[in-house]
């Protein structure tokens, strides 16, 4: 069968695309409204020549296929962005291959209607003339954009296969209409046919016609393959749906494996993706904490990447396949009229003129959209985590205040986002309509002519109707692309972060374990401009007490994490049994580090598992020498399951002290050679505090200590007492030493005892 023109049969070719007018469509009304528009023969033809025709030369209706009623672009409108968690559900989009799917050919559409369909309804985008989101500078989308497409390039083999797949089911879908445009033809052919008496030739039937003056009707039935006498070829009617099944079968199979197969490639990037942001997190600088919300950065790893994924999933799918779908379909235009092809391009310009110039207008607001969500997480997660103090200061009114303020920043900018580009559509929509009007058209008066047939005609509007889908499609995608690469580039900045300094290779590390710390003349700041600790020396013998002391923001605190390598110094260095801690991996520092900080950290387990979480795989008798030198066990054992106790994530059905107790039992079990401990007292009574000074007293034997301290009743003991004022050691000494010396450490002393005394 050739796929143009006339066949071996005499019958004009045509193709057929899912979601077209069908030949079951065009041919409900044919027998009434074409078979009354050609004349008979008269009764007595005369005695020579081709009997003449009586009446007026049909103009046959060129039947069209309008756009099809509620059928939804491919691409729908981002959704906005959760305050905690992914996208709303919602709002996802459901629909990823619109054209085919894997349970076969879709149903054929209504008939014909005489004025092009409304654009599908939108989802409810918010009341009309809010004024614009917050400007936000626009973010380098190209860039961005091959970045995240780069991420795809381990599965490289996946993704030609994708491409093959979708080629091969967008060909067998695009060469339905040609081929049902020549069922179209076997129909028209056999309702023409059965009206001319038989056994005349069609040359013999076209020449009565223009014997009788009917020039415009001859030409259209010498451009068919009209048998007078004869009605509609079945057989060959059977054969072509036959085919066309089976094409669209072949056609649902390779996008199901596309589908398959793109979204194994979508769900390992976002996996990668995610475990890149994991390790990348866990390689920053504590600075970076510092000055960044919590809330953002959980915005950035779940809401972001979440919707990454989605742009992903959906992007790449359907702008492959609507991409392909324009190729096949143009060119099977150009094959059928290169005239009427022309027509249906002109659209194009303008459908890329206007898709690009609301999409420059909508970026910096789905940019504003993410970084707003961002913010308000972090205002969230801060309000929560101290919920306890926004009650006791009555602070509720300026917390909904605040919330409110950037609850509506973010409902700005998302509805600017999702306003402006969602006249994308109607847009494209409209464009199309005028488009599918000239066509047909154009196409009636050629099939008038007969310079082509009623079935290309017909295919050709079903291709015509098919190529704005994919540019709708296309456009329809421009804000979720915009939206995906918004996200992408949050979670790009936050990988290109500036991380810790690596490790040294080959890493020192000191061949005895004695606990020796020593400081030479170290400098830090955290800003720049604003030194903190300038040429600090100090010295700490193996096993001894170091007391630092000193006012809020003295550089107590700094000091610790400065031995931790939270923070790298600036100048200077501190040794560590004679190496400089610079020179030794973190991992094998910290190891020898144990830390008991101010601030309980308890994660959701059971309180044996919290405290082996200092040393995995330690026994139950290590963990109950622990537990029995930090006082847990006195608790402990008042518990319905003991050591089984389950803790949640928050810690709430223990006490502070108790919370306190069991991480200094965490860092006893670890048996580190340096104890760290940053006002580890602070949450416990009277009592509790003494057990844990009588614990600690003897973890310090050959371990040497860093206590923080503000009540100084803690710290009489201590071998060595440091008393710091804005990053300098003002003095240094025993307890009775610097009493005796009446100095910065007798005035903080009296200020405690001798005040509280009076």
């Amino acid at each position: 069968m050739t796929t143009g023109g006339d066949d071996s049969t005499g019958r004009g070719g045509g193709w057929f695309n899912p979601g077209g007018t069908d030949w079951f469509t065009i041919n409900r009304d044919y027998d009434d409204a074409v078979t009354a528009q050609i004349p008979r023969y008269t009764e007595t033809p005369p005695a020579s020549g081709p009997a003449p025709f009586r009446g007026t030369p049909p103009t046959p209706a060129v039947p069209g296929t309008p756009p099809t009623p509620g059928t939804p672009p491919a691409a729908s409108t981002p959704p906005n962005p959760a305050i905690q968690g992914g996208p709303p559900a919602d709002d996802a989009p459901t629909e990823v291959f619109p054209a085919v799917s894997a349970s076969g050919p879709p149903p054929p559409p209504d008939p014909p209607a005489a004025a092009p369909t409304e654009p599908p309804a939108q989802s409810p985008r918010g009341p009309m003339g809010m004024a614009t989101g917050p400007s936000a500078k626009a973010m380098n989308f190209l860039p961005s954009a091959k970045r995240l497409l780069r991420r795809l390039a381990p599965h490289r083999f996946a993704v030609a296969v994708v491409i093959a797949m979708a080629t091969a089911s967008v060909v067998l879908s695009v060469i339905g209409p040609k081929i049902l445009g020549h069922a179209t033809n076997i129909i028209f052919d056999g309702i023409v046919g059965r009206q001319l008496p038989a056994g005349l030739t069609k040359d013999q039937a076209v020449e009565g016609l223009r014997a009788q003056g009917q020039d415009t009707f001859a030409d259209m039935v010498s451009s068919m393959n009209v048998v007078p006498g004869t009605g509609i070829d079945f057989t060959a009617m059977g054969q072509v749906l036959a085919l066309v099944l089976g094409l669209y079968v072949l056609s649902s199979l390779f996008a199901w494996v596309q589908a398959y197969l793109l979204n194994i490639i979508v769900q390992g990037t976002i996996k990668r993706l995610r475990a890149e942001v994991e390790d990348k997190i866990h390689r920053l600088p504590l600075r970076y904490f510092d000055t960044n919300p919590r809330g953002d950065l959980l915005s950035r790893v779940t809401n972001d990447i979440d919707n990454v994924a989605q742009t992903l999933n959906q992007v790449i799918s359907q702008m492959l396949m609507s991409l392909l779908s324009v190729i096949g379909i143009l060119a099977m235009m150009l094959w059928i009229s290169p005239l009427l092809a022309l027509v249906a391009v002109l659209t194009v310009p303008l459908s890329l003129l206007v898709t690009t110039q609301i999409a420059k207008r909508s970026q910096k607001h789905f940019v504003a959209q993410w970084k707003t969500t961002g913010a308000l997480n972090a205002q969230i997660e801060e309000t929560f985590t101290g919920h306890e103090l926004v009650k006791v200061f009555g602070r509720q009114r300026e917390v909904q205040a605040d919330f409110d303020e950037k609850n509506q920043e973010l409902y700005k900018s998302a509805f600017g986002a999702q306003f402006i580009s969602g006249l994308v559509m109607p847009a494209i929509m409209f464009l199309g309509n005028l488009n599918y009007v000239a066509v047909a058209v154009i196409g009636g008066m050629k099939v008038a002519s007969g310079s082509m047939s009623l079935g290309d005609v017909q295919a050709f509007i079903q291709y015509s109707r098919q190529f704005t889908q994919p540019l709708t499609q296309i456009a329809s995608m421009a804000n979720l692309m915009q939206s995906g690469v918004a996200s992408a580039e949050r979670v790009f900045a936050l990988l290109d972060e500036e991380e810790q300094s690596a490790d040294p290779k080959p890493a020192r590390s000191p061949a005895v374990a004695r606990g020796h710390v020593e400081f030479q003349k170290v400098s830090f700041r955290y800003k720049e401009e604003q030194p903190l600790i300038e040429g600090l020396s100090l010295t700490a013998q193996p096993g001894h007490m170091v007391a630092i002391v000193g006012p809020t923001g003295a550089g107590k605190t700094t000091l610790v994490n400065l031995i931790m390598r939270f923070y790298e110094v600036d100048s200077g260095r501190i040794l560590l049994d004679g190496t400089d801690i610079a020179q030794m991996t973190r991992d094998d520092l910290r190891s020898r580090v144990g830390m008991v900080l101010q601030d309980t950290w308890l994660f959701g387990g059971t309180i044996r598992e919290n405290i082996a979480y200092g040393r995995p795989g330690a026994t139950d008798a290590q963990i109950a020498e622990a537990a029995r030198l930090s006082h847990v066990d006195k608790f402990v054992h008042t518990l319905p399951d003991g050591y089984d106790t389950v803790i949640d994530a928050e810690g709430n059905n223990v006490s502070a002290g108790e919370k306190q107790l069991i991480t200094i039992a965490r860092a006893f079990i670890a048996q580190p050679s340096i104890l760290i401990l940053d006002e580890a007292t602070s949450s416990v009574d009277t009592r509790t505090e003494l057990l844990v000074q009588h614990a600690t007293a003897a973890l310090r034997s050959d371990r040497t200590s860093f206590v923080i301290a503000h009540r100084l009743s803690t710290i009489r003991d201590a071998h060595l007492i440091v008393v710091m004022e804005d990053g300098h050691i003002v003095e240094q000494g025993t307890h009775e030493d610097l009493l005796a010396r009446r100095g910065a450490y007798f005035d903080l002393y009296n200020s405690q005892f001798v005040g509280a005394a009076v």
